[in-house]
């Protein structure tokens, strides 16, 4: 291995190593004090009752551990979104799980809370995947009510989406470890089964203060709506256990019992182990986003041996489409290729940049690939479509727009993973969050924004010199570049991996070496949903 290498490995590592270190914290919840008060209580956190459930053997992918993350400082924060969630197995059936965090401000709904949940539901129904729900919440954050309550996109679209899987036949069970109170105790009751554990689960319209207030009634949490209550006088729950590892074993069984149903038939077979391994990806991966490399090594430490089948591969060189196995799974590969290189008639393209023939060629592959059921893996490392007088009279938003419609009707499973940049209308055409993607994920290296930060910055800088001459202050070159600086810094900050995370830009930040193993878990998933639309493209220029 060369100097090059080492470095890069040595870069890839630490910046793996530092996502790491913030999971560690993250996964703290609360802190300690508020873990040591729910063990005080005899009770279990949230990723203790998922370890618990949860099949050893088995894959999880945890979804949004960074939610929340630098946000609602003035609160005291809100690790992982207050919730504790992802796809992994349960009696042997993959399913989608969701738990309240109640050392996080007693599981209270945030703002992004609300959309983490969201994002579970949108997996669950976009793959037929059953929901377990382990519900100890004390409701929506007061202080931030009206950016959790009343929108399409808030707490109330929860319960819409309850029903709406009810309908599908997407089965859902309700596991009441703790408090599910006012609006959220719709979620247990509009679940396929209820579960609730006797002196710490409890749910009801009102608790007994607000009962006080409202009707002069004296009464306490128990009997207005424990385990006792809803088991054996509404009729509410299900079942009632007296530990929480009674009421998750209960769970399980009902899970384990589910009959099998249709798959989408995606195509797999035998799987072959990569030609790279895949830890080689630290070494080939270069530092700082700059640097030319072939992405089909990268694309080597991800499909199954010989695979690879690349299609036009002489034609529209900035773009790698192919058909290739992971894991024995058939799938289409887009990928950017960042070597700079010489099209058909000698020009030199730069790496990473869509032309017009690359993006001619992408939705091409994208259209064959709908037509054959075969899923789709972007693998993002672009900074946008080329610019200038003559790829504007060739026609380059004309050729941009076919691809970007391609993605856009695209009915097949999408996963993309952003390896380097994502800037500008590249994030979109190469099947950005915009575009329903089933799952994406980055890589610690990912970059996601409108477009570079030293071009940004620069065009920021203009406006500012600009507007602050107008005022008649006069710019020193001094002046200038601590403006640039700052710029440059501030928008360093927001287009980091962990910035488009903690948004839910993405759904995780992944160690590289695993992307293999998870388009294998994500296809898995998606092979779920036998219901596909039938393919259109609608109206495009040719």
């Amino acid at each position: 291995m060369d100097i090059e290498m080492n470095k890069n490995e040595d870069v890839n590592k630490l910046a793996l190593a530092k996502i790491r270190q913030l999971l560690e914290k993250i996964e703290e919840g609360g802190g300690k004090k508020a873990i040591q008060k729910q063990k005080e209580r005899n009770k279990l956190t949230a990723r203790e009752r998922l370890a618990y459930l949860l099949d050893k053997d088995k894959m999880f992918i945890e979804i949004g551990a960074f939610a929340g993350y630098g946000m609602y400082e003035e609160y005291g924060g809100c690790p992982a979104g207050g919730t504790v969630a992802g796809v992994g197995y349960v009696g042997g059936k993959q399913c989608v799980v969701v738990a309240n965090d109640q050392t996080v401000k007693a599981g209270a709904w945030f703002p992004i809370t609300g959309k983490k949940n969201l994002r579970m539901q949108e997996i669950a129904m976009e793959n037929n995947l059953p929901v377990i729900y382990l519900v100890d919440s004390a409701g929506v954050f007061l202080p931030m009510q009206d950016d959790i309550f009343p929108d399409k996109e808030h707490f109330g679209r929860i319960f819409r989406n309850n029903a709406k899987m009810s309908a599908m036949g997407i089965t859902q069970i309700a596991a009441v470890m703790g408090p599910c109170v006012a609006g959220g105790a719709y979620l247990p009751i509009m679940s396929d089964e209820t579960i609730m554990v006797e002196g710490h689960g409890s749910i009801f319209l009102a608790g007994p203060y607000l009962v006080k207030a409202a009707i002069g009634e004296n009464t306490d949490n128990e009997t207005l709506g424990g385990a006792v209550t809803h088991t054996e006088i509404s009729g509410i729950a299900d079942y009632k256990f007296k530990t929480e590892e009674e009421c998750l074993d209960c769970v399980k069984d009902i899970i384990s019992k589910m009959g099998g149903t249709p798959k989408a038939g995606f195509n797999r077979i035998e799987a072959l182990a990569p030609a790279k391994k895949p830890e080689e990806v630290y070494s080939i991966f270069p530092e700082g986003n700059l640097k030319p490399y072939d992405m089909r090594e990268i694309i080597e430490t991800i499909v199954d041996e010989s695979s690879f089948e690349e299609f036009k591969k002489d034609y529209g060189k900035t773009l790698i489409c192919g058909y290739a196995r992971v894991a024995g799974w058939s799938v289409g590969i887009v990928a950017n290729q960042r070597l700079n290189i010489k099209n058909t008639k000698g020009e030199l393209q730069i790496g990473g940049v869509i032309y017009n023939d690359s993006a001619d060629k992408g939705a091409r592959f994208i259209m064959n690939c709908n037509q054959k059921k075969i899923p789709l893996v972007f693998l993002q490392d672009i900074t946008g479509f080329m610019v200038g007088t003559r790829s504007e009279h060739a026609g380059i938003i004309k050729d941009g727009a076919k691809m970007v419609n391609a993605v856009a009707n695209s009915v097949v499973p999408k996963l993309t993973f952003i390896l380097g940049n994502s800037y500008g209308a590249g994030n979109y055409a190469m099947c950005g969050k915009a575009y329903d993607p089933r799952f994406i994920y980055a890589w610690p290296s990912a970059k996601i924004a409108v477009m570079g930060g030293e071009q940004a910055a620069k065009t920021l800088l203009q406006i500012e010199v600009a507007s602050l001459k107008t005022k008649g202050e006069e710019i020193t070159s001094e002046k200038e570049e601590s403006l640039l600086k700052e710029m440059m810094d501030k928008y360093a900050s927001q287009t980091t991996a962990v910035y488009a995370a903690s948004r839910l830009w993405v759904d995780a930040i992944i160690d590289p070496k695993d992307t293999r193993k998870i388009i294998s878990e994500n296809l898995s998933a998606a092979n779920h949903n036998p219901h596909m639309e039938e393919f259109k493209t609608g109206v495009l220029q040719v």
